[in-house]
């Protein structure tokens, strides 16, 4: 069964009710998992970019300040965790940092590091230790930076992906997906998707992708630099129910079936004959 993910990510904005009415959206849609994004921001944001300015629906304030605003602290962690366990839904994160993997790791055993990530092996090995499943994105990597990462961190579920937000359809190579099952055969692998519409998502669970991410929003007009590649409340039923029908319609292994109760009885009427 394709596992689905609702990347939340940041298109939270920092507010909490929010947040839960993507998580609540996601569990009534069907998805598997809904995942954050779990940084320190005194650790994560660059020391040139520490006060540079910046405007805000919240106000103008420095980057780090911003970066601050739209961060869950622990105990709304432990809020988002509740509510995760009262609808019945398993909540993860990405980790950017050290002290935010060990933070997440009090409350999951699912990990993920981001693509942009997967050269930092110090944490690639921490998740690896605290995580019982860890996923890594691919996206903005090298073939041999890849490699690396995989060798130091054995990860159980590699997802291909285009770090553009959005990606171009023309840019998604979806083919490399075959590439990894082929090379990494005792790995799941995935799909991370940051273009518009869903066409090239459902192609990505058509050609064998065992976990499938796509961001989502409440409404992609919302502030936030991922609104604008996410998939809004519609576009989110139809992710599911098209990843679904997929999975139905590709369940069987590639040889001629006439054993369906529907042809059985066509070849009886139309052949006069029975199977």
């Amino acid at each position: 069964m394709v596992k689905i993910i609702a990347e939340i990510g940041i298109n939270h904005n920092g507010d909490i009710n929010i947040c839960k009415k993507l998580m609540l959206l996601s569990k009534v849609a069907g998805f598997d998992y809904v995942k954050i994004q779990k940084r320190s921001p005194n650790d994560c944001v660059p020391e040139e970019q520490k006060k540079k300015r910046k405007q805000t629906p919240w106000g103008e304030m420095s980057y780090l300040e911003y970066k601050h605003k739209i961060e869950f602290n622990e105990s709304q962690i432990q809020e988002l965790y509740k509510y995760a366990k009262e609808i019945d839904i398993e909540l993860f994160a990405s980790v950017w940092d050290l002290k935010s993997c060990r933070l997440m790791a009090k409350y999951t055993t699912i990990g993920k590091i981001g693509s942009a990530l997967i050269t930092n092996i110090e944490l690639c090995k921490l998740a690896r230790k605290l995580f019982k499943t860890l996923i890594i994105s691919t996206g903005m990597s090298s073939q041999e930076e890849i490699d690396f990462c995989i060798s130091a961190c054995d990860p159980d579920v590699i997802m291909h992906s285009n770090s553009c937000y959005p990606s171009k359809v023309s840019d998604l190579n979806l083919n490399y997906i075959k590439w990894l099952q082929k090379k990494y055969p005792h790995k799941q692998i995935g799909y991370s998707g940051h273009e518009h519409g869903l066409v090239t998502t459902f192609a990505a669970a058509a050609i064998g992708a065992k976990f499938i991410e796509r961001h989502i929003s409440l409404d992609r007009n919302m502030w936030g630099s991922d609104q604008k590649s996410s998939v809004m409340p519609v576009g989110i039923f139809k992710l599911v129910k098209g990843i679904r029908a997929i999975e139905s319609a590709t369940q069987y292994k590639p040889q001629k079936r006439i054993l369906f109760e529907g042809e059985l009885k066509k070849r009886e009427s139309l052949r006069k004959t029975k199977y």
